[in-house]
C-alpha cells in the first residue's frame, strides 16, 4: 500500500501549509546561518531551500521505487501524474503558488512522472526479452 502513495505529494502539501498559514514571504525566511570564509554574512538556509532539498529526497525515493513493473507501480505513476496536474493548476491559478520554489517542486513532480514511465517501460521490455528467450 505504501508503494502506491506518490511521495512527491509530501513537499507539495508542506508548501501549501506554509504558504497559507505564514504566507509566501515565509519561503524567504532564513532558518539558520553557517559562517563561511567566502562571505562575511555566511550562508543562510531559507525555508524554500529546505523544501527543495526535501523534494529532492522524495524524488530520489520515487526513482528507486519506479523500477518495478507491477500494478502498484503503474498506479503510483498515474497518481504522480495527477499530482503534477494539480501542482500545475495551483501554479497557474493560485497566487500563493506562483513562486520559484513551487515551480521547481512542480518540475520535480513532472520529472517523477516522466522518469517513472520511462524506467517502467525499459524494465518491462527487459522482462519481455528475458521471458522470450532473448529473441
Amino acid at each position: 500500500m505504501f508503494n502506491i502513495f506518490p511521495k512527491m505529494i509530501v513537499p507539495i502539501i508542506i508548501y501549501a501549509i506554509v504558504a497559507f498559514i505564514a504566507g509566501t514571504g515565509s519561503m524567504d525566511h532564513v532558518l539558520f546561518t553557517i559562517p563561511m570564509m567566502s562571505t562575511p554574512d555566511g550562508w543562510g538556509l531559507r525555508t524554500g531551500d529546505l523544501l527543495l532539498v526535501l523534494g529532492l529526497i522524495f524524488l530520489f525515493i520515487e526513482f528507486m521505487e519506479s523500477a518495478g513493473t507491477g500494478a502498484t507501480t503503474i498506479i503510483n505513476h498515474a497518481l504522480s501524474m495527477v499530482i503534477f496536474v494539480i501542482a500545475l493548476a495551483l501554479f497557474l491559478l493560485v497566487g500563493r503558488f506562483a513562486t520559484s520554489t513551487f515551480f521547481i517542486l512542480m518540475m520535480m513532480t513532472l520529472i517523477d512522472v516522466m522518469a517513472g514511465f520511462v524506467v517502467t517501460i525499459v524494465a518491462s521490455r527487459r522482462d519481455l526479452a528475458v521471458g522470450d528467450g532473448g529473441a
